[in-house]
């Protein structure tokens, strides 16, 4: 893992200087749009609404289109101008209990990781957090914007880690424009409900889950690829591993996520292979060109030297 941020959490007059990173990552299935014909990529222009030109990238400005369709254009002093910080401080606001921050205001989640001097502070603010039962709300400066988050920890096969997890604003979560009208619900009915949660209760265990969709293109892919359906583009030469790598991608998702739950054992790549292959075969084609060559370059020096012999001799008997 690399760290993306560094800085220090500062709570009171407590200072934890602490790294940043990445605490999930997706193994969503991507595509890319070709021409089913010939499996060419489809590209885009940057194409002007109003004179149909296409726009050089050095044109493009940002616009904020108003409510009525009218388009505001910000230049670069403008966007200057914005309020931006780089600080590099997590502060904490105030600890509050764990259940009430509502879990669609999570964003995205970091490890913090202590750093130098910062392990014992460190350890000190995630055994509070744990023995209060409460997270730390706080203010940070990601990519130039505050953004509140809160400060939990989480128990990982490492340790236990202080997990940050930035927050939405409260305006940016929807709120429903219907109703739901239920009728009267009867006391059996409320009790069979019951009955079933009971039946179906358990602890969340999340290996117990499994990305079917990406299992099932895998496979897909695979018989493709093993059947010779596979487009031999202009690109090919340069990008032709690209199908390869996505589904070594979902090969390695999916056998390491077998493996986790103890299912099997990962399976050898194939990919190694096919460019062993490969390289064997070039050289033997290159080697027989060049044993063909010497071949006929041995030739020519014979017929040659045959001639200037029998040259000789006839001089020789004149």
């Amino acid at each position: 893992m690399r760290a993306i941020w560094k800085g220090a959490v500062s709570f009171g007059l407590v200072s934890v200087p602490v790294k940043l990173y990445s605490a999930t990552e997706s193994h969503d299935v991507s595509f890319r749009q070709v021409h089913a014909k010939d499996g060419g990529r489809i590209k885009y222009q940057r194409v002007c609404s109003i004179d149909g030109e296409e726009v050089p990238y050095s044109d493009i400005a940002k616009g904020f289109e108003t409510e009525d369709g009218e388009m505001v254009i910000l230049t670069d002093d403008d966007m200057a101008n914005l309020p931006t910080t780089s600080s590099r401080e997590i502060a904490v606001e105030k600890f509050v209990p764990v259940d009430q921050i509502d879990p669609m205001l999570f964003e995205k989640s970091y490890y913090l990781e202590p750093e130098g001097t910062g392990a014992k502070p460190y350890a000190l603010l995630r055994q509070a957090l744990l023995d209060s039962k409460r997270m730390a709300v706080v203010t940070v400066a990601l990519r130039q914007r505050t953004t509140t988050a809160v400060l939990r920890v989480r128990e990982t096969e490492a340790g236990e880690v202080i997990v940050l997890q930035t927050m939405m604003w409260p305006d940016e979560i929807r709120q429903p424009d219907f109703k739901v009208e239920t009728g009267e619900v009867k006391d059996a009915e409320v009790k069979m409900a019951q009955m079933l949660i009971e039946t179906l209760s358990g602890d969340f265990d999340p290996s117990e889950f499994e990305d079917d969709y990406a299992d099932a293109v895998n496979a897909v892919v695979k018989a493709k690829i093993e059947g010779g359906e596979v487009q031999r583009t202009e690109t090919s030469a340069k990008t032709g591993g690209e199908v390869v790598d996505l589904l070594a991608a979902l090969q390695r998702s999916v056998e390491a996520a077998k493996t986790s739950r103890g299912e099997s054992e990962p399976a050898p790549a194939k990919k190694a292979t096919a460019k062993k292959s490969t390289a064997t075969k070039a050289p033997a084609k290159k080697a027989a060109a060049k044993k063909t060559a010497a071949k006929k370059a041995t030739t020519k020096k014979a017929t040659t030297k045959k001639a200037a012999t029998k040259k000789a001799a006839a001089k020789k008997a004149s």
